[in-house]
């Protein structure tokens, strides 16, 4: 928990060595699917195409994205990244899995107005409850997770924090529940 996105690359290269290439489920506004951003290859911005180079996933779904550049949609179909764009985003509609998972989530996949206190606001995102019915709707068993990008310094009345605190209960509770 917590920290910026580029904490799942190396957290990926652990999973990998215990279970070998992972399904991943990554909830954002992002795709995070940069080659490099701002100079750097290793940033918030590119874990998801360090992971896919190194073939630590042998599955990337990505669920909520609303910015998608030329370069990431380029980057998504050199990986093979299932995309489902927040746009077209139904909850009867869920990819499924038949794997074990890893679940991603960054907190900006809700929308500023359930999750305010993130560094990059984009409107237009989930409300809490559907984050939650996404998470309670897997049915693989999930062997990690993390929950990502939460800023307190840009929280109000600690609501984000609340939200974050309830999506890490209801990821616990299902992996207890499945495994």
């Amino acid at each position: 928990m917590g920290g910026d996105h580029s904490i799942t690359y190396p957290i990926l290269k652990a999973v990998n060595n215990v279970h070998g290439p992972v399904t991943i489920l990554h909830i954002d506004a992002h795709s995070d699917l940069y080659d490099q951003f701002e100079g750097g290859k290793y940033s918030h911005a590119c874990p998801f195409a360090r992971i896919m180079e190194e073939n630590l996933a042998n599955r990337l779904v990505q669920i909520g994205i609303r910015t998608l550049s030329t370069h990431q949609k380029k980057q998504a179909d050199k990986f093979g990244v299932e995309i489902v764009e927040m746009k077209d985003f139904a909850l009867n509609k869920l990819p499924t899995f038949n794997n074990p998972i890893y679940l991603s989530l960054d907190i900006d996949a809700l929308d500023p107005a359930f999750a305010p206190g993130v560094s990059h606001h984009e409107p237009g995102g989930f409300n809490t409850r559907q984050v939650i019915s996404i998470i309670q709707r897997i049915q693989a068993p999930i062997i990690g997770a993390d929950l990502v990008e939460y800023n307190p310094t840009r929280d109000i009345n600690n609501m984000t924090a609340m939200v974050c605190a309830k999506l890490v209960k209801e990821i616990i509770a299902k992996i207890l529940e499945n495994n």
